[in-house]
């Protein structure tokens, strides 16, 4: 997991969307356009056919005054079912955009592991979210040896490789944490921009 950017500059904000029950099709479009199509919890690839859950990241604000964009991310549904039974058992805990969460959880070899084993609010949120989760974590590393093994066949630098699959196949960009740490490069969502 990486820390998730909120703008000032949202859409989301420009536009004064509450969530509410029932249809927040905008609001899922727009939280899915800022997020790049990840969940924001798994950094996995969010697709036409995927159920993704707008998550209220704390409940208990869900429907109360403090619900807002801050609160609000798009991550896939059995994240969203699982987390939501065990919020309180998870206290205190890191936010989703702190800006010191890739400094106090760390991405080692396709884990994520809190760098101070006494951090509560780290840990917590490892827990909470299930980032620790083996078969996810393996994905990931499968996922990376894979993208490494496309370079070498590519003969190009990794970040050429994957400015030019972003370019031509966006969906095959996930894990960017990953991807960033263990290839040494940028994910340049911007070249989508210019589009």
């Amino acid at each position: 997991m990486r820390q998730v950017l909120k703008s000032t500059e949202s859409k989301i904000i420009e536009r004064k969307l509450t969530y509410k029950e029932g249809n927040n099709d905008e609001l899922r479009q727009l939280l899915g356009d800022e997020q790049h199509c990840l969940c924001a919890y798994t950094e996995t690839y969010l697709g036409p056919s995927d159920d993704a859950h707008i998550e209220h990241f704390n409940p208990l604000f869900k429907g109360r005054t403090e619900d807002g964009y801050s609160n609000w991310f798009l991550v896939k549904s059995l994240w969203n079912t699982r987390k939501a039974k065990k919020w309180a058992d998870y206290q205190p805990i890191l936010h989703p955009t702190a800006e010191d969460l890739e400094r106090r959880i760390l991405y080692i070899n396709g884990d994520y592991v809190a760098s101070d084993p006494n951090d509560l609010e780290a840990l917590n949120l490892i827990r909470l979210l299930d980032l620790d989760n083996a078969r996810l974590a393996d994905q990931r590393k499968r996922y990376i040896r894979l993208k490494k093994q496309e370079i070498k066949d590519a003969n190009k630098s990794s970040q050429q490789f994957l400015d030019d699959l972003l370019l031509s196949y966006p969906e095959g960009v996930y894990f960017i944490r990953a991807i960033e740490e263990e290839l040494q490069v940028k994910v340049n969502f911007d070249l989508l921009e210019k589009l």
